[in-house]
């Protein structure tokens, strides 16, 4: 390879040529010599004499390709680096591993940075054996250059975040440790070390569980790290509070002995220090709440072993609330008048106070309320009405709803005066406060909205819809939240028929925030959000009144899509004109969905006289290139599917391409999600007319579901969706049988064998169930009047049934996949002749569908259990 140094050199070069020609040169090097080109780029990285830009710049090179963000081409970059002959590696190694002892800081931590991802890749795979050993020595060599301890530190907080404790041996685990404590020591003279220490022990909390549970290194740890708290550089000591939170989610259960002398450290720090330690010291209190939270979880689940609980909140409310309520006064001035929502001592107090709520509930509202009335009303200083106010909106998730809602009927009226307050940020702080109010005692008896207080409420918060854009935008949340939680959820609730009069203007005053000239897309989305769940929770009466929403919603979108049409248009105001273009095709979805469930009449309103302009415009905003705006407009032309029935043929085929578009985004897989809904709404729709889009459709979704590429989350819905197409075009969906009956074999088998990690792996395998069921289940209704195509699923009766077995043994699954699973045992039974047989032998159904005919069931399980009872045993008692 030419002079390496000077191809890194132009690489930054302000020449776009000449940039272009070096990164041509470097795309081709590793292309045809990678080997070469690795080494070249770890001597450029260790070579003290080249100049520090290429030196870092090659660091980095080298690191990018050992690994990636993404978990496939990280495997994949990985294995290559693997494929490099051994002695190559090591060289390679080499030079990597001198960069640790630079003069140059910079050039250190790319060089921790290239040995961590090294590291990444051969540790598991028991290469590089002596890296541990190697690294502690570094460590302990007090005689070693300035910067060589502190940097291998640094690589080894990095190591910990590429391996996991089972790649290493206890021996390696713990020299890795010793290392660690020994940099944290407060006889340490150098403060960088201490400092690489302390986030290192951040990075390797998993790989101490053992050390933890030894009484004597559990006390040394604490020591070091208590320690590492009061230390003179402010760096180390928020590294150590760092540490503390680590410790506090994940060694919870050991934290007893030392939870005092924490309580005393955090608060000290929460009153005197820094507002970096001190948000570290608020943030261990969160954490002890939220494993508290978590641990209570488990404790009304009726686990078998019950986990340790301390009740360190509880214990400590009388003191800790006080300090919380102290930090809410710590207001950020700046902040308070740009209206920024940046994170400070007063807004973690404030979301701690809020976990403390959730975590003792009840108790403390006694804690609290004599600081809220003692302040709340401070004619003096705004900083103790804007506390008090931000504590009574932070207590209200937690305690009883009931036994909160005299206290808040109390406070309402004194909230509404409050937001007419002199001061932005106590009317901004009291308008999330209602909101609150509404989120969480809204359905609280008494109520705390009737009929007789509403005008003032919506009086106050649609003129504040005026008011500074971060006000206005807390207005339209809690606008949001009176129409989520205070109106019911059918016409017969009388605050629904209260809310009618106020319908058409409250909107009108949503639509006016929008379009101010000074509305960020905060304020546009807040205010669109709330529109929407107004138009939800508006009364069939009010359907003509909603129906005269769409041209007003048409006309903003035209505007939109001729701006964009414009020559000259910024990449700023596109961005501009596409996020708002997404809220209206939002809000357009919620009109079309009110009006085809307002009844026949508003239904056929809206397809006779919009139908066509809705759909016109939708084609032309799914010719834009944003993918945002791509996935709300299909949302969009799934409801219009809904509500024109089968009249919606006649938009498919220049629907089509954009459906075509969207399954195969990859890329933005969320598009993809979207895409495969609306093929599911067209099924519903035309029933058997989707037939003549089936083919490609079909072959589009067989490819989708074989992608590496695309995310996993699509997979279950692509599932469902073939039952949506064998449902609609019936005994025609026989020509894809042989083609969709091994997908579903495929994923019942990585269902069955789907890893329990945590709650994500078994929400997804639920996912997959459910989409596997819902298959089965619409091949079966869609053969049932044709018994030769019945029996070409019957060869698959005794798999599927063996997988509802499987999943019946499975406490993780949910409701969702319970009723899928017995809807499709009852579809087996009401469609196959001679299914007979098999139930008899597989009589596991039977405590199943006990289990769901229990009266506490969920009402529509049982009836579907008791459907499915009904067919199985006829099958059964006539052995047919």
């Amino acid at each position: 390879m030419a002079d390496i140094t000077a191809i890194l050199t132009a690489s930054q070069s302000h020449d776009l040529a000449a940039r272009q020609a070096a990164e041509t040169q470097l795309r081709v090097a590793e292309e045809s010599n990678l080997a070469g080109f690795l080494t070249g780029l770890a001597s450029e990285l260790g070579n003290d004499q080249k100049p520090p830009e290429t030196r870092q710049l090659a660091g980095l090179i080298l690191k990018n390709a050992v690994t990636s963000k993404d978990e496939a081409r990280k495997a994949e970059l990985q294995q290559r680096w693997l494929s490099i002959d051994g002695g190559t590696r090591n060289v390679i190694k080499q030079h990597v591993w001198g960069a640790l002892g630079s003069e140059l800081k910079e050039i250190r931590h790319t060089g921790a940075q290239a040995v961590s991802k090294i590291a990444g890749a051969e540790i598991p795979h028991k290469q590089w054996p002596d890296l541990v050993s190697g690294l502690q020595a570094n460590v302990a060599d007090t005689n070693a250059r300035p910067g060589l301890r502190q940097a291998t530190l640094e690589a080894l907080g990095f190591i910990c975040e590429e391996v996991t404790p089972e790649h290493l041996t206890d021996t390696e685990v713990n020299a890795m440790l010793t290392a660690i404590f020994s940099g944290m020591r407060k006889e340490e003279p150098d403060v960088e070390v201490r400092l690489a220490a302390c986030v290192a022990l951040s990075n390797a909390m998993f790989f101490a569980s053992e050390n933890f549970e030894r009484q004597n290194e559990r006390d040394h740890i604490m020591q070091v790290t208590c320690e590492c708290t009061v230390c003179p550089d402010v760096r180390v000591r928020q590294a150590a509070y760092e540490v503390l939170v680590g410790v506090a989610e994940n060694y919870y259960d050991k934290l007893a002995p030392y939870i005092t002398a924490i309580f005393n450290l955090t608060t000290k720090a929460t009153k005197e220090d820094d507002e970096s330690v001190a948000l570290q010291a608020i943030e261990f209190w969160s954490a002890v709440c939220e494993e508290e939270v978590a641990i209570q979880d488990e404790i009304e689940d009726g686990v078998d072993e019950p986990p340790v609980y301390h009740r360190f909140v509880e214990q400590a409310l009388g003191q800790l609330v006080p300090m919380l309520l102290e930090t809410l006064t710590k207001q950020d001035e700046d902040q308070v008048e740009d209206g920024d929502d940046a994170w400070n001592v007063a807004m973690a107090g404030g979301t701690c106070l809020g976990l403390v709520a959730t975590c003792v509930r009840d108790q403390v509202v006694d804690a609290t309320m004599p600081f809220i009335t003692a302040n709340i009303g401070n004619k003096e200083l705004w900083r103790l009405r804007e506390a008090a106010t931000f504590a009574f909106g932070s207590i209200l998730e937690g305690p009883d709803g009931d036994k909160l809602s005299p206290v808040a009927s109390q406070a309402l009226p004194f909230l509404l005066v409050a937001m007419g307050d002199e001061n932005s940020h106590v009317r901004d702080t009291t308008a999330w406060t209602i909101g609150r109010v509404f989120e969480f005692v809204g359905t609280a008896s008494p109520p705390v909205v009737t009929q007789t207080n509403l005008n003032d409420i919506l009086t106050a918060l649609v003129a504040a819809l005026q008011d500074k854009p971060f006000v206005a935008s807390k207005a339209c949340w809690a606008l949001q939240r009176l129409a989520v939680s205070c109106v019911g959820e059918d016409d017969s609730h009388p605050m629904r028929a209260a809310l009618a009069p106020y319908f058409q203007g409250t909107v009108q005053a949503l639509l006016v925030a929008s379009d101010r000239g000074d509305a960020e897309f905060g304020l546009r989305m807040e205010a669109f959000e709330s529109m929407n769940e107004i138009i939800r929770a508006s009364t069939k009466e009010a359907a003509s009144v909603v129906q005269h929403l769409i041209p007003v919603v048409m006309q903003k979108l035209s505007v939109t899509l001729d701006s964009l049409a414009a020559p000259g248009i910024s990449a700023e105001q596109q961005e501009k004109l596409g996020e708002t273009q997404g809220l209206l095709c939002g809000t357009l979805q919620t009109i079309v969905q009110k009006m085809s469930s307002s009844g026949v009449e508003a239904t056929q309103a809206l397809v006779n006289q919009f139908a066509d302009t809705i759909m016109q415009a939708l084609l032309r905003v799914l010719g834009s290139h944003a993918s945002t705006v791509h996935e709300e407009a299909m949302l969009c032309v799934g409801a219009m599917a809904y509500a024109c029935g089968d009249y919606f043929e006649k938009y498919v085929d220049a629907l089509f391409p954009f459906i075509d578009i969207g399954l195969k985004n990859h890329e933005e897989y969320e598009v993809c999600n979207v895409t495969v809904g609306v093929v599911g709404d067209l099924c519903r729709a035309l029933d058997g007319k989707i037939q003549r889009w089936c083919d490609p459709i079909v072959s589009q979704l067989l490819t989708d579901l074989q992608s590496q590429k695309l995310h996993r989350s699509v997979k279950p819905p692509i599932l469902s969706c073939f039952g949506d197409i064998a449902l609609a075009i019936g005994p025609h969906f026989e020509k894809y049988l042989a083609y969709v009956a091994p997908m579903l074999q495929s994923a019942t088998q990585l269902s069955m064998n789907q890893p329990k990690d945590d709650d994500e792996m078994i929400d997804y395998n639920n996912a997959l169930r459910n989409g596997i069921f819902e298959a089965y289940a619409g091949m079966l209704q869609g053969f049932k009047e044709d018994k030769t195509k019945i029996a070409l699923l019957m060869q698959h009766a005794e798999f599927v049934l063996s997988f509802v077995e499987e999943v019946t043994k499975d406490a993780d699954r949910d409701e969702a996949v319970t009723r899928a699973m017995v809807g499709v045992m009852g579809d087996m039974a009401d469609t196959m002749d001679g299914i007979g047989a098999l139930y008899a032998q597989k009589t596991f159904w039977k405590d199943l569908l006990q289990e769901c005919m229990d009266p506490n069931q969920d009402v529509s399980l049982q009836e579907t259990a008791r459907w499915a009872n009904e067919k199985i045993m006829g099958r059964v008692g006539s052995g047919r």
